[in-house]
């Protein structure tokens, strides 16, 4: 026996018999909902210098900041000397067992500036340790002191940097922890992750692993957010939703770092007999890596929430037993108004199924209930794609439009005020959704179509428990809700409360579920990518489509002008949003506008072939801007001169060339042996430079093995001509030492040796930037490189 027929009236969960009283209420439970959920996601007031003693105080570790962001100290500079000093001064006087460890190491991770080639880098990391009272283990916390060449670092990573030291300082007033703290602050981080990656492998202290803490900031303000974690992170986790004040993390962002290709030091550890939890702050990243990242860019808010967390997790892992922090799986975690919700990895499969099922069976139920028929909930599914595809699309078309009028932006990770860029796009999502929703409402029915949208979200959450578990939680859970949410409306009288309620509580789920995504992915991924957030602001408006359905009058039985009426206050929501994303984008455009305080990015190089006495000037600017467009001319391929600097085609143009010594190349010793010759050489810098690179022509010679400064280098043969390379960071004055080992080679091998400085007002035909022009964050901005030809 078959359903019975649907009336166009009958065909939503609630009716109200106070429809626009429902709705009020509804939208102001979920607005204060998503109130509590930004709140959760906000910065605590930072803490002034005279707070007690074994708190964190952000206005004591801004102290340090100021210091050691100074000015910019890449790794192997003066300046970077001057902070090693000041940080060995403040572990020491905390009465601190200090340290330099000054050691060669290779790199971590995929950050190598060689085509073909090893990085290496001489570091000099600073470690101290509080020693534990009966250790079970050691608890490591650890950043970088080094910063880009581009500017001082005052987020990146003087933040971290300065919130150790007060939290060294903080554990030094009290009992000693149990367990052994070890303060690692690491070298030449931005050059190559070399410094970690030299503590970890030859440190005495790091022989046994531990727990590592890395602080880290990738931006000037927002909250510090746990991203990433070691595999079978289950207990790590319980003690981060535990032990930290502000515990903002998701087990999604860890499956996003790990299938990014981006690494901080935290990644040296992660292949080591280490476990541990990674944290920052990512939101303001246009002064990321820039001359803008300066102290007084700093969120001290931001700065407070990582020293709170970090000294929280320290005092917790200091007291734990470290015996036994490998759980056997991963757990599923995200953040509810100020806590931390966690279940165990393996309930992932399982509950994604029940979500599925119990979305089965609402549609079953909707059918006998007869308030759709399969033609309609056939017709809600396929349909629900459409905001699911059309919303990214649009997003992606809206910076698309943007970046024409402003093609600045293509160089900035984020723009300067995003706030109203990100909210166009919510907005822009909201139309799609809402539109949508009224031009199939009279026609497909409420329910249908909310069956639809939780249809796809329990569908989503099937392929993310496979696929990417961490992440199966954002469409499962509200997929779940919804379908409990809509057997409970039906269970009850349709024009009562208790539909309205249920349908609300829901939407809440969705809520605290799906929104801080929508707020993180924004600041995670720049606007570039603002599709991906505007995929998960259209997921959340599939979740609370009934409560959407209460800004429309009732579905059908109207006729006539009520027909038409009910038509045009339908299509209201849709127009508003829609009118909200022009007017958001146009106030975007009128606020974030380059200028002297916000300049626009630019890129330049310029390189130098001493032995032929041609230069050039060089830009990784695809639409160069106005400025470096006065400098180049075309497409330039530049790995056959300069090597050290990548395969990839840049913009160039002719310069003039300078007075400037290549590295010298100084033969030590060269013997044969059966099939093999072994070369042994000596690149020493003729000037102040912050790197040496060194690479091989093919067309001569082929390189069995090799090693730098005493450590063996992996021997990756590249294409084109220059095959085998290295490059060598923070370079001591008497050069570096490399042993190649080549299969027999009769004539001359030609080596091509190049270094790099930074700062290009000295070069002949270099004009400053005027203002409102600035430097973008790249570790190749204001590079000046000179290379030469030995044949050997």
């Amino acid at each position: 026996m078959g359903a019975p027929p649907t009336r166009p009236a009958d065909r939503a969960f609630t009716r109200p018999r106070r429809r626009p009283i429902a709705a009020v209420a509804a939208l102001a439970a979920l607005l204060a909902v998503g109130a509590g959920v930004l709140v959760g996601l906000s910065t605590p007031a930072p803490r002034p210098a005279d707070a007690p003693e074994g708190e964190f105080s952000a206005a004591r570790a801004y102290r340090s900041v100021e210091v050691i962001a100074a000015e910019p100290h890449v790794a192997g500079s003066a300046a970077n000397d001057r902070v090693r000093e000041h940080l060995v001064g403040v572990l020491r006087g905390l009465g601190l067992e200090t340290e330099v460890q000054d050691t060669v190491a290779p790199e971590a991770g995929q950050l190598s500036g060689a085509a073909g080639g090893a990085t290496l880098a001489r570091v000099r990391n600073v470690v101290a340790r509080l020693p534990g009272t009966d250790p079970t283990g050691k608890v490591f916390l650890v950043s970088h002191y080094d910063s880009v060449q581009t500017g001082p670092g005052g987020n990146d990573d003087a933040a971290g940097t300065s919130a150790i030291l007060e939290v060294a300082r903080a554990l030094t007033t009290g009992p000693r922890p149990r367990n052994d703290i070890v303060f690692v602050l690491t070298d030449a981080e931005e050059a190559c992750l070399c410094g970690a990656a030299g503590f970890a492998a030859y440190h005495p202290l790091a022989r046994d692993g531990g727990v590592v803490l890395n602080l880290e900031a990738r931006g000037s303000t927002g909250p510090v957010i746990m991203f990433e974690t070691s595999r079978n992170n289950a207990k790590l986790v319980e003690i981060f939703g535990k032990a930290a004040p502000h515990p903002v993390g998701t087990s999604f962002a860890v499956e996003i770092y790990r299938a990014l290709p981006n690494d901080t030091d935290f990644t040296a550890f992660l292949d080591r007999p280490f476990v541990g939890l990674n944290s920052a702050y990512i939101d303001g990243g246009a002064i990321y890596h820039t001359p803008l990242d300066v102290p007084a860019r700093l969120d001290r808010g931001s700065l407070q929430m990582h020293g709170d967390n970090a000294l929280g997790l320290a005092r917790e892992f200091g007291r734990t037993d470290l015996g036994d922090l490998r759980a056997g799986h991963d757990d599923t975690y995200f953040p509810v108004l100020g806590g931390l919700v966690r279940y165990s990895g393996w309930l992932t499969v399982p509950l994604a199924v029940v979500a599925l099922l119990a979305v089965g069976a609402l549609g079953w139920f909707l059918r006998r209930r007869g308030r759709a028929t399969a033609g309609t909930l056939a017709a809600g599914f396929g349909l629900a794609l459409v905001p699911v595809v059309v919303a990214p699309l649009g997003a992606w078309l809206l910076w698309a439009a943007i970046t024409t009028i402003r093609p600045g932006y293509a160089e900035l990770l984020d723009p300067y005020r995003p706030v109203w860029y990100r909210l166009a796009v919510v907005a822009l999502s909201a139309a799609v959704l809402f539109c949508w929703y009224a031009l199939l409402r009279r026609r497909v029915g409420p329910a249908a179509l909310a069956f639809g949208g939780l249809a796809w979200l329990a569908v989503f959450g099937v392929l993310l428990a496979v696929a990417v578990p961490g992440g199966a939680y954002l469409t499962t859970v509200p997929a779940l809700a919804g379908a409990l949410a809509g057997f409970a409306a039906l269970a009850t009288r349709r024009d009562g409360p208790w539909p309205v309620v249920a349908v609300t509580l829901s939407a809440a789920v969705a809520v605290v579920i799906l929104l801080p995504p929508v707020v993180l992915l924004f600041p995670a991924l720049g606007m570039g990518m603002g599709a991906v957030a505007a995929l998960v602001a259209v997921l959340l408006g599939l979740a609370v489509l009934p409560v959407v359905d209460l800004l429309h009058p009732r579905a059908g039985g109207q006729r006539g002008l009520l027909a038409l009426r009910a038509r045009r206050l339908g299509a209201l929501p849709a127009a508003a949003a829609a009118l909200a994303a022009v007017v958001l984008a146009g106030v975007g455009l009128a606020v974030d506008r380059f200028d002297a305080a916000h300049p626009v990015p630019t890129h330049l190089m310029y390189a130098l072939d001493a032995g032929t006495g041609k230069a050039a000037w060089l830009t990784r600017e695809e639409k160069p801007q106005p400025w470096t467009d006065g400098y180049v001319d075309g497409t330039v391929s530049i790995a056959d001169d300069f090597p050290g600097l990548g395969a990839t085609e840049l913009r160039g143009g002719p310069a003039t060339a300078a007075p400037l010594p290549a590295p010298k190349l100084d033969l030590l010793s060269d013997s044969r042996s059966g099939d093999q010759r072994v070369l042994r050489v000596r690149v020493v810098p003729q000037r102040q430079v912050r790197l040496l690179t060194l690479h091989v022509d093919t067309g001569t010679a082929t390189v069995r093995s090799a090693s730098v400064a005493g450590r063996s280098v992996p021997v990756e043969p590249g294409d084109g001509r220059w095959g085998f390379g290295v490059v060598f960071h923070a370079p001591p004055p008497e050069g570096v030492e490399v042993t190649l080992t080549l299969a027999s080679a009769a004539g001359p091998v030609n080596v091509r040796a190049m270094d790099a400085s930074d700062g290009l007002s000295g070069v002949p035909g270099f004009r400053a930037r005027p203002e409102g022009v600035g430097v973008v964050g790249s570790h190749s901005s204001e590079m000046l490189a000179v290379a030469r030809t030995y044949p050997l």
